[in-house]
């Protein structure tokens, strides 16, 4: 249940593993994709758009509509979230909840909003991806009702609209706080050129900025190992630091790592290394070769990644002390063990955010409606997926924690920001 945020308590394997499934879920709201369906859903029954605006308009402005694929090819996704919110609304006095139907297509979400608002929605829940809330963003602001979508997409958030998927923004951001508390300020990168790499080198800038730490170096290769292997030579300043290999009776003396050499200092203390995948299982020995390997040592690098090495979690040995941020798995008990309770079958990996969402919508909603400031409360909200709180022009900030490999996976060494005003939120 989402409430304002408050003291509360503070793991390996299966912890991990549930934040990596929500991380790459929610990383992957570009272009949502069908996926089997658990049991408990034979009572729900797809809405069509000719049957949308069915609600009566109301007039306390405390109607909330929720916008998903009830039809399509993610339509078990999409009713999977609607159980979710409503397991958030199912207390006395909660907001009455209209569920819309988009299809999943651009179209169908931006009919699905001219509907709600007809319906005298005060406040939309969803859509589900970056095309459907792009659609939807124009025909919410005009109205002047807020929008909590559930894409990742940062690019989607403004004024009034709010993505409430988990980005690569907040995840770098955490990070970045964490290691200037340690004392580190020379920030480099080394990220793919694709959106992930976009969305980090963007997150991690705005982060040294915050921080007032200097402007990181960052360095971007197309996908290839062979790409990130030069992107790391280069951020390392590999060609100046090895030292010379001299001759000896006409024979080359083999290279050695500038880290057992005594080479000159690294030009960074901090690298964020954006590769997953093949090539992110390649990366340790190169790290080590270059004088990268992670080390929490004052001479050491302190090497970063995206949260969604989680889910790859048991085979990063090589990168053992690399450092991710993600949700505690943990806070999501509460809200799964109810989930199962009601509907009798484990929530889809999205679920959080619907459930999330909903809540918001009931505690501001005791409030009596839904404006901006009612929905900005400095003191934020406590999610499934752990605490946060919603920024003007549709920023959220999260507290998650920090994660460490080690050989067997990954176990946190920093937990998650229980409140807003906690440091690293």
């Amino acid at each position: 249940m989402v409430q304002f945020c408050r003291p509360g308590q503070e793991g390996r394997g299966s912890r991990v593993l549930r934040a990596s499934l929500v991380l790459a879920a929610s990383l992957g709201l570009v272009a949502c994709v069908a996926e089997p369906a658990p049991g408990g859903y034979a009572a729900l029954k797809p809405a069509r758009l000719a049957d949308q605006a069915v609600t009566a308009p109301g007039s306390d402005g405390r109607r909330v509509a929720i916008l998903l694929p009830l039809t399509g090819p993610n339509a078990e996704l999409g009713r999977a979230l609607l159980q979710a919110a409503q397991l958030a609304l199912d207390q006395p006095g909660s907001p009455a909840l209209t569920p819309l139907d988009t299809a999943g297509v651009p179209a169908g979400a931006r009919a699905a909003a001219r509907a709600a608002l007809s319906a005298g929605a005060g406040l939309i829940l969803g859509p589900l991806t970056t095309a459907e809330t792009a659609a939807v963003a124009p025909v919410a602001r005009a109205a002047g009702v807020p929008v909590l979508a559930f894409t990742s997409d940062q690019t989607q958030a403004q004024d009034g609209v709010w993505t409430l998927g988990i980005t690569p923004a907040q995840q770098v951001r955490r990070l970045t706080l964490a290691v200037q508390a340690e004392g580190r300020s020379r920030l480099g990168a080394v990220l793919p050129d694709n959106p992930l790499g976009d969305a980090l080198a963007a997150g991690f800038s705005a982060a040294a900025n915050e921080a007032s730490l200097p402007e990181p170096r960052v360095l971007r290769y197309p996908g290839s190992f062979a790409r990130l292997d030069a992107g790391l030579q280069d951020i390392s300043d590999y060609a100046s630091r090895r030292p010379p290999a001299p001759a000896a009776d006409g024979d080359a003396v083999p290279e050695v790592p500038p880290a057992q050499a005594g080479a000159a200092p690294l030009p960074i203390d901090t690298l964020l290394l954006g590769a997953a995948g093949s090539v992110l299982m390649q990366a340790g020995p190169v790290l080590q070769t270059y004088g990268l390997k992670p080390s929490a040592g004052p001479d050491g690098v302190r090497v970063l990644g995206p949260g969604i090495w989680s889910r790859e979690a048991s085979r990063l040995g090589g990168l053992t002390g690399a450092w991710f941020a993600a949700p505690d798995p943990a806070a999501r008990n509460p809200f799964i063990d109810a989930y199962k309770a009601k509907y009798a079958a484990p929530p889809r990996d999205l679920a959080s955010l619907a459930y999330d969402t909903a809540s918001v919508a009931r505690v501001v909603g005791e409030g009596g409606g839904f404006s901006g400031p009612s929905l900005m409360r400095p003191e934020g909200f406590a999610g499934a997926d752990g605490v946060f709180a919603l920024l003007p022009q549709g920023q959220v900030r999260r507290g998650l924690a920090i994660f460490e490999v080690d050989a067997s996976g990954a176990h946190i060494v920093q937990p998650a920001p229980q409140v807003m005003n906690a440091p690293g939120v």
